[in-house]
């Protein structure tokens, strides 16, 4: 996915896992706590399997909307 063709995310949205990450296995649903930045936008987000990591890059994370579109495909 190419960032500059990416929307940025908003606080409490509902976002995926796109990759695995420390402790979150790739699928793994989140919602986002603190969005952190100017130039490099960084996400804090809390899993739902009680995990919580901060400075996550966009290309880290999609919506439930984006998850579906790209099953669509």
């Amino acid at each position: 996915m190419a960032s500059e063709n990416v929307r940025p995310l908003r606080r409490r949205q509902k976002v995926v896992a796109a990759v695995d990450l420390p402790g979150v296995p790739a699928g793994t649903y989140g919602r986002i706590q603190l969005v952190n930045g100017f130039s490099w936008v960084r996400y804090r987000v809390h899993f739902d399997n009680g995990e919580e990591l901060g400075f996550l890059d966009r290309d880290q994370l999609v919506t439930a909307k984006e998850r579906k579109r790209e099953g669509a495909a």
